[in-house]
């Protein structure tokens, strides 16, 4: 079973993620896309730490190529879409300089990934709709994150959106 979630920052998406693979059953792991830029970001990722803790995850850190961590028998949750296409587009290791087959490499590593595991649930900020104008390499990742939200919400069996805490499921239903 794989779940696809989207909806805006601070809207419940990793609480509903965590209860669905936990429901999944099987070995949970979730897998931490986001590198840290500084404190609040290290505050963020203490606040999911503290909200899975007791929920039976193996955390496991992937910036890029999210197969490196598949496992057919697991049950996933990659949290989140957002930190991992950012960290494929804009490369530490390039200073940042974008890398656009980076990018389609790891969509496609994604859509593999949802193919070879037994569950995973995706998260994914949507990021992309409003009608403000960004710099060049912004909208470049904003439209390789809506790229990749589609690619996901195809081959996932359940899609969902959650905003100011109300979920609408656009496709396939709850496993809770």
């Amino acid at each position: 079973m794989t779940y696809f979630i989207s909806g805006g920052a601070k809207n419940g998406k990793s609480t509903l993620a965590q209860a669905l693979a936990v429901a999944l059953g099987g070995k949970r792991f979730y897998v931490a896309t986001m590198i840290s830029t500084g404190e609040e970001d290290d505050d963020r990722i203490r606040r999911h730490i503290a909200d899975r803790d007791g929920m039976g995850f193996e955390t496991v850190e992937c910036f890029k190529n999210i197969m490196s961590v598949a496992d057919p028998d697991g049950t996933f949750l990659v949290d989140n879409v957002t930190s991992l296409i950012q960290n494929a587009l804009f490369p530490v290791e390039k200073n940042y300089e974008m890398d656009l087959e980076a990018a389609d490499r790891c969509a496609d590593g994604l859509i593999q990934f949802a193919g070879t595991v037994r569950h995973a649930v995706f998260v994914s900020d949507y990021i992309y709709s409003d009608a403000e104008r960004y710099s060049e390499s912004t909208e470049m990742y904003r439209k390789c994150l809506a790229d990749i939200d589609r690619r996901l919400a195809k081959v996932c069996d359940t899609v969902i959106e959650v905003s100011a805490g109300q979920l609408t499921i656009h496709k396939g239903d709850l496993c809770i």
